[in-house]
This record gives structure tokens, C-alpha cells and sequence, in this order.
């Protein structure tokens, strides 16, 4: 069996590549990702989640062609029979192929080395953000804007200390070691900080260092490791509060490529540092091991560096358009190689005012195992084929049908989703971007090829997957 217990929407865990292209290799994506490279730079990479810990495969090449006992061609076989050998031909090709991890959310080894301290002959943040506006006789107007961007901005990012427990050798002591940096931003003035959830994944106390260089506790109030996003609210006196200048936000669905982007953060230790450069790429598609992974994500060639993770990704006019989380790293030394990629606002948006309101992230789920790509090309389909809908899902309650054998043994084709409330389902993306839409409770609209070519359409009330902190 390909997979136990998927559910759509449901927790990953670490994944397979198969790739039989000669050319493939791998390049690895820093705090926290990975990515497989296939000709191009950036592919969209299959996932199947599961919500029992249940290994998945991400399979990225086709299958070879298949054939039966008797030596009959696909093209001569039944749609259970080709799905059937299909499946078998990935799972017996994952001991013939180089294999690919995919890095859960954590900070780099290279992020956890940093320094805790600002490095000797760095200019303190408050000096920078405090130098006035230089004329315009020395300056181009477009290095107006970006010094007008920067001083503007300065003040709402901040250096993100992760905290860990440890104790000592020889004793039962418990320290509290620095494991790693990043940056962050201010939301609003209640103290809400933005940040990458791998910056603060497994922290048993947060430290937050503001534009003044004060340094305040913060608590996690709740993150989505799926996303990369985290929210912390930052322990100090109203006052304090009351003077934060949260960053301008802005939208990411508009973006064009080629346009100007700022990236303000802390590499190696550098607080508030900036660098310019321009969107490379849009709805980029990273994996990671929980959850869903990472769509429409925005490539940008402004230099991201360790200890950037979490900082703002801004436009030209200084608003807020993604989150600064990964960078591809070819010679795996953590640095920058011009290939970065942002968490696009308009995701964050969402997931932020969940983690206010209910202190977690909400999510609705369909509630069904789905089968490799490959397997419906093989079959000439397009779509996302069900291979079960469990016992109690919003699926299996909805008429939805899995893949069953018949009293003679025979496999028989599952469901095929090619609809979503209206929208064409060429792909388990588009499925995705479809859910990402709806709420728990919605009542929606699947358009199913059963059997292969009967058309169906089935009402699914869609249910609840809630994402812990700890996810």
C-alpha cells in the first residue's frame, strides 16, 4: 500500500524524492528547507500529508512504462490493473533511485553558531536609524527612497535570541543556552511580533532585542510550522508598548516580476542591515515535513543570509510584503547564493489573525489519502485521485469512493477529483489553493470521474485539523 491513514491537509512526515532524470541533483534550502532541482531551479514538488505519522512519497519523475505477467502493454489494460502496476513501479523504484530529505522547520547549524552579541565594529541600530535624511544633490532619487524606506522601517524589525534548556555534565542544573538568532518584525502596538516558526521552534525562553537594543522576554502564543510562521507577544511594560512602530503591511498578491524589494534583518549577528534587489520568481512551491508546505512563495535575489530568517521582505514604497525564510544553498556552506524565498503576506495575513484569536491555527480538511501524480498520468487522467477516504472523514461521509477490488480481486479505480465548488482540478495544488479558501464548516462542492468517466458531484462539509504549536 502506497500510504496509511493520508488525510488532505493533514501532518507529513519526512519524505522521498523519486527521480529517474539523469540531470536531477539536489541544492539545499537553509532555515529550514530543501528543494529538488530538476532542470529548473525551483519545480513544484508533490505532497501527501498524514495525520498518523504515515510516510509519504513525493514522487517527481514518471514511472517507466508498465506491463503485465503475460506482457501485455499499459495501453492494453484495464484502468484498475494500470493503476495498480503503476503503484507498485513507484514503490519498487524507491530502491533503484537516489532519495531526497526534506528538512523539518529548525535553525541551521550555521544560524545556531552566530554570536549573541553584535559583532565589535558594528554601528549600533539606534545610530543608524537616527542619521538624517541626506540631501538630494548627493543622492539619485531612487536611493532617496530606499534610505527613506529603511529609516522608516528600522525601528519595527527586531533580533529574535532563541533560549534553550540544557543541563551541565556533572550536575542536574538547568542552563539556559543561547541555540540561535534570527529577526522579526512588529505586528501592531499590543507587543505582537512576526517571525519564522523554525527561529523559535523548540525555545524554552525567547529573547527579544528591540531598536534601542532593550531586550524583553517574549512568549510564543502560536506558530504554524507548515507555513514557517510564528506570533509572539512581547513581555514588557505598557510604555514600551505603547512607543513600538509596527511595519506598514502591505499585499503580495499584486507583485510583479522584476520589481524593487528591501530585505531588513540581522545576518551573523549585523542587526538591522539592509539589502536591495528584485522579485525573481512568484508562486514558488517549497516542501517541508508538516503539513501542506509552502505555495505561492515569492523568490527574490536580495541578499538573505543566517540570521535573516523571520526579517520583512518589503516593496519600494516600504510596505510589508513577505517573510523572509529560506535560501537556496548549493555548496550547503549556509550562504547566500542570490536565490531567496519569502513567505507571501497574504498567507501570513491569515494565519496571524487565527493565532490571535484562537491561540492556534484552524484548518479545514477533506479527509482523504491521495495517490502518487504519476499514477493518474499513467492513466491519461488529470486531476487528484482518492485512494481511501476513511471511516468518519468528511469524505467518507460525503459518498466519496477510494480505490476497492471487486469480488474477483480486482483493483478498482478510486475517485477522481477534477472539481472543486466550481473551480477546474488539474492537480493536488489547485485542490489545495482551492481549501486554502474555505473555513471548518463549509459546505462545498467536489466534482468526481468515478469509475474513470462517470462524472459525479458530491456535497463535503469540510471538518476540522487543527495545528498545535508543537505540529
Amino acid at each position: 500500500m502506497i500510504s496509511r491513514s493520508l488525510l488532505l491537509s493533514g501532518r507529513s512526515a519526512p519524505s522521498l524524492a523519486l527521480n529517474k532524470c539523469r540531470y536531477t541533483h539536489t541544492i539545499h534550502l537553509k532555515y529550514p528547507l530543501t528543494e529538488s532541482i530538476s532542470k529548473n531551479v525551483v519545480r513544484p514538488l508533490h505532497r501527501y500529508h498524514s495525520t498518523t505519522g504515515a510516510t509519504a512519497l513525493r514522487v517527481t519523475a514518471a514511472a517507466s512504462r508498465n506491463s503485465n505477467d503475460t506482457g501485455e502493454t499499459s495501453s492494453t489494460l484495464g484502468l484498475g490493473t494500470r493503476l495498480r502496476n503503476v503503484l507498485l513501479t513507484s514503490l519498487g523504484a524507491a530502491a533503484l533511485v537516489a532519495t531526497l530529505t526534506f528538512s523539518p522547520p529548525s535553525i541551521s547549524r550555521a544560524e545556531a553558531a552566530l554570536p549573541t552579541g553584535p559583532p565589535i565594529a558594528a554601528v549600533p541600530a539606534t545610530m543608524q536609524s537616527k542619521q538624517p535624511m541626506p540631501s538630494a544633490e548627493y543622492l539619485s532619487p531612487e536611493e532617496l527612497a530606499t534610505v527613506r524606506v529603511f529609516q522608516e522601517n528600522t525601528p519595527a524589525v527586531v533580533n529574535i535570541s532563541n533560549i534553550i534548556a540544557a543541563r551541565t555534565r556533572y550536575s542536574m542544573d538547568v542552563l539556559k543556552i543561547p541555540q540561535g538568532q534570527g529577526s522579526g518584525f512588529i505586528w501592531d502596538t499590543n507587543g505582537h511580533i512576526i517571525t519564522n516558526y523554525h527561529v523559535i521552534r523548540g525555545a524554552a525562553e525567547v529573547q527579544v532585542t528591540l531598536i534601542d537594543q532593550t531586550v524583553w522576554k517574549a512568549k510564543i502564543i502560536g506558530g504554524d510550522p507548515s507555513k514557517d510562521v510564528a506570533v509572539l507577544q512581547l513581555e514588557a511594560p505598557a510604555q514600551v508598548l505603547k512607543n513600538l512602530k509596527p511595519v506598514a503591511v502591505g499585499e503580495s498578491s499584486g507583485l510583479f516580476v522584476g520589481q524593487r524589494v528591501l530585505a531588513i534583518g540581522n545576518p551573523f549577528a549585523l542587526d538591522h542591515s539592509l539589502s536591495a534587489g528584485i522579485v525573481s520568481g512568484l508562486n514558488r512551491e517549497l516542501a517541508t515535513n508538516v503539513g501542506p508546505g509552502l505555495r505561492g512563495v515569492i523568490q527574490t535575489d536580495a541578499a538573505i543570509n543566517p540570521g535573516n530568517s523571520g526579517g520583512p521582505l518589503l516593496d519600494s514604497r516600504g510596505r510589508l510584503i513577505g517573510i523572509n525564510t529560506a535560501i537556496a544553498d548549493p555548496s550547503g556552506k549556509g550562504s547566500s547564493s542570490g536565490v531567496g524565498f519569502a513567505v507571501p503576506i497574504d498567507t501570513v495575513k491569515g494565519l496571524v489573525e487565527q493565532i490571535l484569536t484562537y491561540g492556534r491555527v484552524v484548518r479545514p480538511v477533506l479527509g482523504v489519502t491521495i495517490a502518487p501524480p504519476q499514477a493518474l498520468r499513467q492513466l491519461g487522467l488529470e486531476g487528484v485521485l482518492i485512494l481511501d477516504a476513511p471511516r468518519g472523514s468528511p469524505a467518507a461521509k460525503a459518498g466519496l469512493q477510494g480505490i476497492t477490488k471487486d469480488n474477483f480481486g480486482r483493483v478498482v479505480i478510486g475517485d477522481v477529483i477534477v472539481g472543486f465548488n466550481n473551480k477546474p482540478v488539474k492537480s493536488e495544488g489547485d485542490l489545495f489553493d482551492q481549501l486554502d479558501k474555505c473555513k471548518v464548516g463549509d459546505k462545498v462542492q467536489v466534482d468526481v470521474l468515478r469509475q474513470g468517466d462517470k462524472k459525479v458531484t458530491v456535497s463535503v462539509v469540510l471538518g476540522e485539523r487543527v495545528l498545535e504549536p508543537s505540529d
